[in-house]
């Protein structure tokens, strides 16, 4: 699980403040690369020509996608929105990409931030407290009408509300969970079969057969796996994050 040790960097082990550790880690390092990547690849797509180049097209094709997303699932008032959630999904994106380069070839071991459940869980918190702070500024007490489906009978009332509350309450915990879960599970699953190829080879050319290679090859798919659940990962994020922002604007 060496993969996924948070570690000081730089002599920081003992840096406090408050009584709390501060410490620069190989965690925080890879936000600031993955920050700095996604300004990079944004800026670099702002040039506003009149026949826009591949790179321009690229950040145009994202950001069209997510005001489409947004535009379906809460309409024109979902615009505003697009530049949080474009961000969103896109440094959840630009993350579990970057933790899955080969860089080891050259020394580099890249840290998938987001296989770790406190940064998962803050992405979380961040778009439920939005959520509640446009439901409560648009609604006020009439927000808690979502927990009470239209058409309730009465008499069913004191039996769906905690329901549909503490369903509401657990969308930032299923949020985060099902990010982290899904690539945490990739890279253990890859760290396992790395071990069976390194293993089956040392064992002998019998075993280095039986057992290296077609772990080998496995392995060749799930990284082409990986990459396919790095970018349905960062837009189921998006998406739920843009349904339930809908239920704030709409109370549906």
């Amino acid at each position: 699980m060496y993969q996924f040790t948070i570690k000081p960097l730089g002599g920081s082990e003992s840096w406090e403040l408050a009584g709390f550790n501060i410490a620069f880690t190989n965690s925080a390092l890879w936000m600031l690369i993955t920050t700095v990547v996604l300004v990079a690849f944004v800026w670099g797509g702002m040039r506003r020509e009149l026949v826009p180049g591949r790179w321009q097209m690229a950040v145009e094709s994202f950001t069209g996608f997510i005001d489409d997303m947004l535009e379906a699932n809460i309409g024109k008032a979902g615009r505003k929105y697009v530049p949080y959630v474009f961000s969103l999904f896109m440094f959840i994106l630009f993350a579990n990409l970057l933790g899955l380069m080969p860089l080891g070839i050259v020394g580099v071991h890249p840290f998938t931030f987001t296989s770790h459940f406190t940064v998962t869980g803050v992405l979380a918190i961040i778009s439920f407290a939005i959520v509640l702070i446009v439901g409560f500024w648009k609604h006020g007490l009439k927000f808690f009408s979502l927990f009470v489906p239209h058409g309730t009978p009465l008499v069913m009332i004191p039996i769906i509300f905690p329901i549909e509350l503490v369903s509401f309450l657990v969308r930032p915990f299923s949020l985060a969970l099902r990010l982290f879960v899904a690539m945490m599970a990739g890279h253990v699953l890859l760290e396992v079969l790395s071990s069976f190829v390194i293993d089956g080879t040392n064992a002998g050319a019998l075993w280095g057969g039986v057992v290296g290679l077609p772990s080998f090859l496995l392995m060749i798919g799930i990284c082409a796996l990986e990459i396919l659940v790095a970018g349905i990962q960062a837009y189921v994020f998006a998406l739920l994050t843009s349904l339930y922002i809908n239920d704030a604007e709409n109370l549906h």
